[in-house]
């Protein structure tokens, strides 16, 4: 089968056990870069050696089909240079393959710089999405960032280093400067930093200059205040371009504050609601 397995985002004690095992013991490994790899078997110790599959974002597409079949036969461990395969790192192409052609697929759960900058952050934690990384140029980066400005959930983005303070100014001036936010760098390693504050706050901080990789992670929109008549016709906004009735309570309810049965109840009598029956109730 495949093998996902989370690599260490900085410190190599987070190593689990049973990644070690598996870089003892598997036939195969597909890498992001396989210098990586040869130096993480060193630093663990592991003397075995395996033969080493480059997988990387630009030949992905191409050696998908050819590690899913080397997979029939033998476990394939599949790493990215740090944290979770994946998530903003080559894998996806692989996993899905593998679905399709009926090959298993497991994971060695681990570090992860998403969810440990998220549970630093000091911001919500029950709601949240990661967006990956922001774009390089100010224009495309506030587009996407005008396209979040309603997002009730906690965002967790990556960036680069050289570039944060400039994508911190943009949040500021479309999100709004008191927006608070989240810096995270080098996380689990010696020089670990977290900035916090406000938008307008943490861009100043950055502006010196920041080093390592970077974690942002940016609190969501606040609630807006909306009356029950307008959270209503928003509903009936949705259904009338195609959505279905149950979908469009659902997607209001979630950054109105009411409550989705209520909203469906008194949607139920618009004229557009594409067959959705009055005796229905959402889910």
């Amino acid at each position: 089968m495949i093998i996902l397995a989370a690599t260490p985002i900085g410190n190599l004690g987070d190593a689990s056990a049973r990644l070690v095992e598996a870089l003892g013991t598997v036939p195969v490994i597909a890498a992001e870069d396989t210098r990586t790899t040869q130096r993480l078997l060193a630093a663990l110790g592991v003397t075995h050696r395996p033969r080493l599959v480059a997988l990387h974002d630009h030949n992905e597409k191409e050696r998908a089909g050819e590690i899913v079949e080397l997979a029939r036969d033998a476990d394939v461990l599949l790493l990215s240079d740090a944290g979770m395969p994946t998530v903003s790192d080559p894998g996806y192409g692989v996993v899905a393959a593998a679905i399709a052609a009926g090959v298993g697929v497991t994971a060695l759960p681990g570090p992860s710089a998403v969810l440990t900058a998220l549970a630093l952050s000091g911001l919500p934690t029950d709601r949240f999405a990661f967006e990956g990384f922001l774009p390089r140029k100010s224009g495309e980066r506030r587009t996407v960032l005008r396209q979040l400005a309603a997002e009730a959930r906690t965002m967790v983005f990556f960036d680069s280093p050289s570039r944060v303070a400039a994508s911190l100014t943009d949040i500021a001036e479309v999100l709004g400067p008191d927006r608070r936010v989240a810096l995270a760098r080098e996380l689990t390693k010696m020089y670990e930093e977290v900035l916090r504050g406000t938008a307008a706050e943490v861009a100043e901080q950055a502006r010196v200059g920041i080093r390592g990789e970077v974690v942002l992670v940016v609190e969501g929109a606040p609630a807006r205040e909306i009356s029950f008549a307008d959270a209503v016709a928003q509903v009936r906004a949705q259904v009338a371009s195609g959505i279905r009735l149950k979908e469009a309570a659902v997607d209001v309810a979630a950054h109105t504050g009411h409550t989705r049965r209520d909203l469906y109840q008194a949607a139920l009598g618009s004229p557009d609601r594409h067959g959705d029956g009055a005796s229905a109730g959402p889910n």
